[in-house]
């Protein structure tokens, strides 16, 4: 039935992870993705390990099915060339320091007067405006500033970042919402506009719960491991060989008998201290010893047999190769092997949105660097091969990359 976004161009000068992994999720559900990068080496992700066969895994990863050019902005004619794809395009993505599409002469007036239906997205640290918009930002940073790291890890114990860069995808994830937003009212005023991502802003918003607990209570919010701040039990308990995590709702008292018949501790069930949901997050701290030793007792496969058949929300604590190899995550086909001619086969994780008539999913491997000059050039400006070697004579194009891993590592 063909992919949700087919027909809808995106010129993506964005790089690293934040962007990319936004225009990631657009070529996955069938934008023309299109990496405007630098020569002679592109975005700087290619040279970002783990490798293999010469290959950057990180940039494999997060930049399958687009395609590459490789022009150089700083110059004129690598601008105007760039201006001319803007008339052809729908979208431009971007995550410079603000002011960087001002120096080079393609911010969002100089776009919008080549093509008043263009959609510019950018994504930085702190946004285009405040304070702090000058200020580059990594993901531990914005994570950092935006409180995250403040309410991970153990109680006591110092700030712990996750094990995932959600400061950059998240934000990553935003500017997809706001281009789909952007693309959806210029079906009604056949206007383009300008879309905002601060990756500090969206620290804040996935901070809903903890912000909303420090008005509410008045108290300041700190790591609370991997219990809830509201429901419990609703936590990892150590067991004989891993690890489990339960997770009761709120005012489910009768899994809360179940639960504490099937861990062999029934006396919990009219102990006055744990009666209610409230109660036992009041208590939690002499709550918690008395559960965990009864989960040691049993491993993890067998405790879950017994709280699965309850209708007990469950489930194990993953290591990754768990992951991949769990029958519902390989039932779901979220990874796939995706093969490049140099750099091989390599599986990585799919894309999570499914539809009923339409195909979603992992388009192709990612492009070389200005692997796609010819085609793109000549299928959007009707540019010949002539013209393309012309342009990469005077070095405003890139046709192959000037990268050698082995130089680096």
């Amino acid at each position: 039935m063909g992919r949700p976004l087919e027909g809808v161009r995106v010129l993506d000068l964005t790089w690293v992870l934040a962007g990319p992994f936004g225009s990631m999720i657009l070529c996955d559900l069938g934008a023309e993705v299109v990496k405007i990068e630098r020569p002679p080496y592109g975005d700087i992700s290619r040279t970002t390990g783990p490798y293999q066969n010469g290959w950057s895994g990180y940039f494999f990863s997060v930049n399958r099915g687009k395609r590459s050019l490789a022009i150089d902005l700083k110059r004129p004619e690598g601008r105007e060339l760039f201006l001319r794809l803007v008339e052809q395009a729908d979208v431009v993505m971007e995550n410079f320091t603000p002011g960087t599409l001002e120096k080079l002469g393609i911010d969002y007036p100089v776009l919008s007067a080549r093509n008043p239906r263009i959609i510019l997205a950018s994504i930085s640290g702190f946004g285009q405006t405040g304070p702090y918009r000058d200020r580059a930002a990594l993901d531990i940073v914005v994570q950092a500033m935006g409180g995250v790291l403040s309410i991970t890890g153990e109680p006591g114990g110092p700030p712990i970042r996750p094990g995932v860069s959600y400061g950059d995808v998240v934000a990553g994830m935003f500017a997809v919402i706001g281009i789909l937003a952007a693309l959806r009212e210029r079906d009604r005023s056949g206007l383009g506009q300008a879309i905002d991502i601060s990756m500090l802003d969206c620290q804040v918003t996935v901070m809903e719960n903890a912000i909303m607990r420090y008005f509410v209570t008045g108290e300041v919010p700190g790591p609370l491991g991997t219990r809830h701040p509201s429901a419990t039990p609703f936590q990892a308990f150590p067991t004989a060989d891993g690890w489990i995590v339960i997770a009761l709702g709120f005012g489910e008292e009768n899994q809360w008998n179940l639960l504490c018949a099937i861990l062999g501790v029934p006396e919990l069930i009219d102990d006055e201290r744990f009666l209610t949901g409230p109660k036992r997050t009041k208590n939690h701290a002499e709550l918690e010893p008395l559960l965990a030793a009864a989960f040691r007792q049993r491993t993890t496969a067998a405790w879950l047999e017994e709280l699965l058949a309850a209708g007990i929300p469950a489930g194990p604590v993953n290591t990754v190769p768990d992951v991949v190899a769990d029958p519902q995550v390989q039932a779901r086909g979220m990874i796939r092997e995706v093969s490049h001619p140099v750099a091989g086969t390599i599986p990585i994780a799919n894309t999570p949105v499914r539809m009923s008539r339409s195909e979603t999913g992992i388009a192709g491997p990612p492009p070389d660097l200005g692997g796609d000059t010819a085609e793109v050039l000549g299928g959007w400006l009707g540019l010949g091969e002539e013209e393309v070697q012309a342009l990469a004579a005077q070095g405003v194009l890139a046709l192959e990359s000037a990268l050698d891993i082995s130089e680096i590592t």
